[in-house]
Order: C-alpha cells, then structure tokens, then sequence
C-alpha cells in the first residue's frame, strides 16, 4: 500500500512545528509496518492509496496555495475512490497546555464531520480510553447537579463550523430559547481563538443584553474559572464542549447533525431542569479510537490500526 504525505499544505507562514511533523511520523510509521510511505514537498499530485493532509478545506474562495493544495488532494482521492487521511484538533485539548508532550491529534478519513469522516471506532479498545486519561491527567467525573449558571460557549463568526449561521442572531436565538426553560443567569463566552470577537461580536452582544443583570459577558481567559458556577454548558457543535462534558456538566448543542458530542448531549432546551444522563464512557472510548499521539504514528501502531479501514 502506497501513502503520500502533502507537506505542502501546511503554510509557510506556519508557526507552529507539530503540523509538519504529523505528517513526517505519518510516513515513519507506514515505513515501519512495511508498507510505502513518501513525504512529497511538491504541490503536484501522486496517485497512492492514501493521501495525508494536516487540515480540512472547508471555505470555499480562499487561494492561499496550501488550500488549493488540501481542496485539490480531497477532490482526487475521493473522485478516485482513495482515502484521504486528516489530521484535526485534539478532542481533549482542554487538558493539555499547546498540545504537549504528547502530541495527540485526531485522525479520520474522508472526512471531519461525524456524519462525514471514517474514525475508525466500529469496535473500541477501552484500553486507548485508559492510556489517554492516565496520558493527559484526566478523569470521568460525576455528573453535576448543582450551580447557579448556563455557560454559553460561541464559536468563530464566519467559521465553517457555523455554517453560515451569524453569530448574534445564533446567540440572541439561543438565549431566548434557554429563557423558555430556565431562569438560571446565563454566562456568554467567546471562542477564544477568535481574535476578532472583542472588536466585533462580542461589544454587540453585550450592548444588546446591557442592563440585563441576568446575562454576563465573560472576559475571562480560563474556560474553569467561567464553570466555577456552571450547571449546564451550551455549543452549536465544536469541541469546546468536551472538556465540561468529562468533568460532569449537563451538555446542550444545536447540531446534532456533525458535533462529536452528539451521543452525549441534549438536543433543544425541553430538559435543560431535568437533564438526562448518558454513556459518557462508551462515547470517551468510542472518540479515542481515533485519538493518536506522536509516538504512535513513529512506530506504526496508528497506521497498523486504521490501515484496516483503507
């Protein structure tokens, strides 16, 4: 089996060293099981088997050369019924300061979405559950039951995961959705890698509840010190909800459709004062299948593993 990694689409202006290096391990691993792994730096296209990509193309209209790269290695592989390796953000990032020491990365085909991408979770090994939490510290905590706030987790405006949804109009929507249930004080938080959102979205929402002494802004860096009185935490579909899923706060998102916490969250806002419990440890067991650090990826017991799904 042939596997081609594209270093040409990580950008050049790119900071930060993991994304090449992914890519590198990648083809280390698929060596050490025997099978034929090449780091291509040319931005020209190689027929294999599987093709690894650091990154999903989502927006279209952006023609950086490193997209075009990812849109144009997806569009082959998939129109020649090949399998198009990405490798995407950590689940448990929350949990780890820069992704470190161990590197861990989700991996999935074709795809990264749930209803999207292969992730190699049809019969998972409880033991990758357990080497992760001892990995990252982290541990399933009981459900909370108590706490005086709703924390309101916004993502990117714009962003592909929004899917064309303005993000005031989700936010204002989504409020008046939790006042039908709960008069719990609501807590709105920006995503934090939006650096746009204190100039933008954010002055606007808060001018729009000001005077709501009910709703608070956050201005704080810390998701915990934001869930220090959270009883239940609300998301469209991004991962900033899992952290607060694992340490035992009630989950409520608005996309069931491609979030990764789907098997474990509420669906609309009719049990936000008498949420359910879920299998929470089915679905950590389930997502870390295709959770993998760097070490793995160099010896080939990742590669070893989802090579069974090409």
């Amino acid at each position: 089996m042939k596997v081609i990694s594209y270093a040409g689409v990580v950008s050049r202006s790119s900071k930060n060293p993991e994304k090449i290096q992914l890519l590198e391990k990648f083809i280390q691993g698929v060596n050490a099981k025997g099978d034929t792994g090449v780091l291509h730096q040319s931005n020209d296209l190689q027929p294999c088997d599987v093709a690894v990509i650091q990154g999903w193309q989502h927006e279209k209209g952006k023609r950086a050369p490193h997209l075009r790269l990812r849109e144009e290695v997806i569009n082959n592989q998939l129109q020649n019924n090949k399998r198009v390796c990405v490798a995407d953000a950590n689940l448990f990032l929350y949990a780890t300061s820069q992704n470190k020491p161990h590197h861990y990365l989700r991996y999935s085909f074709n795809g990264v979405f749930r209803n999207t991408g292969i992730y190699f979770d049809d019969n998972p090994d409880p033991n990758r559950w357990q080497q992760i939490s001892k990995d990252l510290n982290i541990s399933l905590r009981p459900l909370k039951n108590s706490g005086s706030e709703i924390l309101i987790c916004l993502q990117r405006d714009g962003g592909w995961s929004m899917q064309g949804q303005d993000i005031f109009d989700w936010t204002r929507k989504i409020v008046n959705n939790i006042r039908r249930f709960s008069d719990r004080n609501i807590i709105i938080r920006s995503h934090p890698g939006d650096k746009r959102a204190i100039h933008t979205y954010m002055p606007k929402i808060a001018r729009h509840y000001y005077g709501d002494k009910t709703i608070k802004i956050s201005v704080n860096q810390s998701l915990n010190y934001d869930l220090t009185n959270t009883y239940a935490v609300v998301n469209h579909n991004s991962s900033s909800i899992v952290g607060p899923i694992i340490m035992g706060y009630h989950a409520f998102i608005t996309d069931y459709v491609t979030s990764q916490c789907a098997d474990v969250s509420h669906v609309g806002f009719n049990n936000l004062e008498n949420p359910k419990e879920f299998n929470r440890l089915t679905w950590l067991e389930r997502i870390s299948m295709c959770h993998w650090k760097f070490e793995e990826l160099e010896n080939g017991k990742m590669w070893e593993h989802i090579r069974k799904y090409c």
